[in-house]
């Protein structure tokens, strides 16, 4: 793999990205069809592509890819829940949070499904998360907790024992995990969030 094309790593790129590494070229959009006729670049979508790690040697990162997918967005609901190990059951789409409207892609490295969230709940339990040379969006295990009750339409948390079977049986949470569980995001999602209902019943259950 030439040099220009490894300076990328594991971050999404646009085409123009890859045509501006190759500046001494009259036709530098050929190139881009032709790195990826040759598998060395992979298209997620128009515009928008990765390097093959069979070529790079570096593992990629779906929740980074998920991030650059579709954006503004936040990794949340299993995938988040399965990321921090607070379910033990693997999840094979990529589950994200967004402010626009809901889509989903299936591209040659995974599925990624995203729902829609409103501007004023998007941001609260959101963190950064670091990882080597690239970072990415990922809600807190409570942001995530919250975003997955609010869009399981047969969730419905009106007492104590909802909750108890909804968190220990159908979703198999680390019980000792959410007992830690910081109460203020919970409130703040209360008070913007879908399902206030049903999160404050949580919210209880938590503090009781």
């Amino acid at each position: 793999m030439d040099r220009q094309l490894s300076e990328i790593g594991v971050i999404p790129v646009t085409n123009s990205i890859i045509e501006s590494l190759y500046p001494e070229l009259k036709s530098p959009d050929k190139k881009v069809n032709w790195l990826e006729k040759q598998g060395l670049i992979i298209r997620l979508k128009r515009g928008l592509y990765v390097l093959n790690p069979e070529y790079s040697g570096k593992t990629l990162s779906g929740e980074l890819i998920a991030n650059h997918l579709y954006t503004p967005s936040y990794i949340s609901m299993s995938t988040a829940l399965r990321y921090y190990g607070f379910i033990p059951e693997a999840v094979y789409v990529h589950q994200s949070m967004t402010v626009k409207h809901p889509r989903n892609f299936q591209t040659p490295v995974g599925n990624y499904d995203y729902k829609y969230i409103s501007r004023q709940a998007f941001p609260i339990g959101v963190r950064s998360m670091h990882k080597g040379e690239y970072a990415f969006l990922i809600a807190s295990p409570e942001k995530a907790l919250c975003d997955l009750i609010a869009n399981s339409s047969k969730v419905i948390l009106r007492y104590m024992k909802d909750v108890e079977t909804y968190l220990a049986q159908d979703i198999r949470m680390d019980m000792d995990e959410f007992y830690k569980m910081d109460a203020s995001i919970f409130e703040d999602y209360i008070n913007v969030g879908k399902k206030a209902d049903s999160i404050s019943t949580l919210l209880k259950f938590l503090k009781r």
